[in-house]
């Protein structure tokens, strides 16, 4: 459905002129579809399986069922030199010494910048609202996308969209 393209790409550019902390920008967003959609899909339920955890089943099976996902996510984003402890450290240069942890996502992150990733992550999912078009943010689709490598970003989440006569994401 082209139409949904163009919504994907209008989301895109709701992510991208979002507003950011101290107006440095460190999100990336990047639109799947075709083949790419369906080994996504298809990680997710190898992703499920293999680790235990609850509902990649049930979330792939509605990105199988979804023509675009927008990744929108973070990768080496600087802190903001606040100090202000959110990410678990006293100091940011504490942060930045500290060990990375890289599990589902890499850590640790600044909190503005989560919040910057957030507040991009909202600005396109009220696009696709605006538009009349279904959607859910998921972090499993994030997980997936990692774990395949269709991104090397450091803190992702997936925005299937779809349209059809009920929402898919919903009541499942």
């Amino acid at each position: 459905m082209e139409s949904l393209k163009i919504v994907a790409d209008l989301m895109a550019v709701s992510a991208r002129t979002a507003p950011k902390s101290a107006g440095k920008d460190f999100v990336s967003i990047k639109i799947v579809d075709g083949e790419d959609v369906k080994r996504l899909a298809d990680e997710m339920f190898k992703y499920g399986e293999e680790s235990g955890k609850k509902n990649f089943d049930r979330n792939g099976r509605n990105v199988q069922n979804s023509p675009y996902v927008i990744l929108i996510g973070i990768k080496d984003a600087e802190h903001l030199g606040l100090d202000c402890g959110s990410c678990g450290f006293e100091t940011c240069i504490e942060r930045d010494n500290a060990l990375p942890v890289d599990s589902e996502f890499k850590g640790p992150q600044c909190a503005f910048r989560l919040l910057d990733l957030g507040i991009a992550i909202g600005s396109a999912v009220k696009t696709a609202s605006i538009l009349n078009v279904d959607n859910r943010i998921m972090y499993r689709i994030g997980v997936a996308a990692r774990k395949m490598g269709l991104v090397e970003w450091d803190v992702v989440m997936g925005i299937p969209i779809s349209a059809t006569g009920k929402n898919i994401y919903f009541d499942r």
